[in-house]
């Protein structure tokens, strides 16, 4: 059935006339429109396109020049072509491509590090420094490193603790007076 703009009386009548084209093409113009595009959301964007365009020319719409359906077919195959084109005139997104594999991390922080917990284990007493060298440096359990050292393993880990808090404390900059 032809409709025009004319045939519904009132200000609203565009919005009247797109309401019924809707009524009475939209499920074939959805259709249409998903085999077109193979996508159900840009099938849906399509209609609404459509439609859109028929309610901005609903002066058009006339009996005399054409089927409304025709029309309406047209503009759908228009907007998705347009969209087609749209989309290969755009340069190709690509992720970013590493050529070369990411510099290794400098290791100059390390041998500074390395450097000023030496020169904090040369201010620590001979006893302390004893202890962190064989628990730490040499990677000995406080069992082996009491047979190592030649005393209790107790005394291995009351020298550790003493001897961690003046290390600390030597780092820190303090003449903290540690006990034992």
């Amino acid at each position: 059935m032809v409709r025009t703009v004319g045939d519904y009386p009132g200000p609203e009548a565009a919005e009247t006339l797109i309401r019924s084209l809707y009524a009475e093409h939209g499920r074939s113009l959805l259709a249409y429109a998903t085999r077109l595009t193979g996508d159900r959301a840009a099938a849906e964007d399509v209609v609404q396109e459509t439609l859109v365009r028929a309610w901005k020319h609903a002066g058009d719409l006339t009996a005399g020049k054409g089927s409304v359906r025709g029309w309406l077919l047209t503009v759908a195959r228009n907007i998705v072509t347009d969209r087609a084109r749209a989309r290969a005139a755009r340069p190709a997104e690509v992720a970013d491509v590493e050529i070369r594999p990411p510099v290794e991390g400098d290791h100059s922080e390390s041998v500074v590090n390395t450097m000023i917990v030496m020169d904090a284990l040369d201010q620590v007493s001979p006893e302390h420094r004893e202890v962190l060298v064989q628990l730490y440096y040499r990677g000995r359990s406080v069992a082996e490193a009491a047979k190592e050292l030649g005393v209790p393993p107790g005394t291995v880990k009351s020298r550790s603790y003493y001897a961690l808090r003046a290390l600390r404390a030597v780092m820190a900059g303090t003449e903290a007076e540690v006990a034992r």
